[in-house]
């Protein structure tokens, strides 16, 4: 007694335990001979499709509630601690503070705020100048690295050569702001300022 079709048709007789494509009429009306199968064939109709479970997660990710969480609802909420209330009472005081200083006088408000914003802007021009020349000298020192190691036969990545290519660039820059190649101050800058205070 055969067997129930599988996908692809194949039926296992139970007492001989062959496997075969039964006989079956074609359109026009003819028969189709059986077909047998080989012993461990399986056809790709009858092969199971591989679930990867990462995959079908990520499928089902917005379905579903967060992963670990079904105890989260249970957990007892912690006591603050000594940061948290140490951070909440500086927010307080802040809040406390500035409440004061808004309160005294309507008119003073708008003179407050000028003379308050005024030091945050005002930059000593000199010490940006330094900054800004420190860093290119940095740049610069990485630079004249990275030529070093072309130059030793080591191979560079495209951002390394281009940081290589900008070796001049740099050393424009750095003598505009008026430092030389080493990013130290130029030596007539270093004159002038070393007369003037014997000068004055």
């Amino acid at each position: 007694m055969p067997s129930q079709p599988s996908r692809s048709g194949i039926v296992t007789d139970e007492t001989s335990g062959e496997r075969q494509i039964p006989e079956s009429m074609r359109a026009d009306g003819t028969t189709r001979k059986a077909i047998k199968i080989k012993p461990g064939y399986r056809p790709p109709e009858d092969v199971e499709l591989y679930k990867n479970r990462t995959a079908e997660d990520f499928r089902n990710r917005g379905k579903g509630g967060i992963p670990g969480a079904e105890g989260w609802k249970e957990a007892k909420p912690e006591a603050p601690s000594a940061a948290s209330n140490k951070n909440a009472k500086r927010r307080e005081a802040r809040k406390k503070a500035k409440s004061a200083n808004e309160a005294p006088g309507a008119g003073d408000d708008n003179a407050a705020p000028s003379t308050e914003t005024k030091p945050e802007e005002e930059v000593d021009p000199e010490a940006e100048k330094e900054k800004k020349a420190r860093n290119l000298k940095k740049k610069l020192k990485q630079a004249k690295d990275l030529k070093n190691k072309k130059e030793g036969g080591e191979s560079l990545l495209p951002e390394q050569i281009a940081k290589v290519i900008k070796i001049n660039e740099l050393i424009r820059e750095l003598e505009a702001l008026g430092f030389d190649a080493d990013g130290e101050p130029k030596a007539t800058d270093a004159n002038a300022s070393t007369k003037a205070p014997s000068e004055s």
